[in-house]
């Protein structure tokens, strides 16, 4: 890549992270807000996305939108509301209460409800007009690094495959 198109990538970059509102985008940078949602509306410990449905998302040719788009853009939501740069979804609880079809718009809705060390609860809720499709309640935890960076277990752990005792 060269230097200047580096350079207008972290541009670029810099502009998605800046909302509208002064918060500053901190987790999920490169999520691809087409299929995930764009931020609406962005402060500390909640967040409004709105999610247009694409061909991309179909399940099938009757235009059924594959819940696992509506269940992202709520993960994304919750995400964002907890904001931390190194948040990972750890368990979830969610009902999907009526279809999403293709050119619906998805209003997602995401609100830190408990806060505990590096636990946060986000409960999380997406409407399309009126009509609640969905509702969750997110668990993440904030590590120290990337959780892709994380040494789980210690060296000795992964060699043996057993944990000490």
């Amino acid at each position: 890549m060269m230097k200047n198109e580096q350079l207008d990538d972290e541009l670029e970059l810099e502009e998605y992270r800046n909302t509208e509102n002064g918060v500053m985008i901190q987790t999920h940078e490169k999520v691809n807000q087409n299929l995930c949602g764009e931020v609406i509306k962005m402060e500390e410990g909640y967040v409004e996305l709105s999610l247009e449905t694409i061909p991309d998302m179909l399940a099938d040719e009757v235009g059924l939108i594959h819940g696992g788009f509506i269940f992202g853009a709520a993960d994304y939501a919750a995400m964002l509301a907890v904001n931390e740069r190194n948040v990972v979804l750890v368990a979830s609880d969610c009902q999907f209460l009526s279809p999403v079809k293709l050119h619906d718009v998805v209003d997602v809705v995401a609100k830190v409800r408990h806060k505990e060390g590096r636990k946060r609860n986000v409960h999380v809720q997406a409407f399309v007009l009126d009509i609640k499709v969905f509702e969750g309640e997110f668990k993440t935890v904030i590590t120290d690094k990337h959780v892709l960076k994380l040494k789980l277990l210690d060296e000795e752990e992964q060699k043996s495959g057993t944990p000490e005792s």
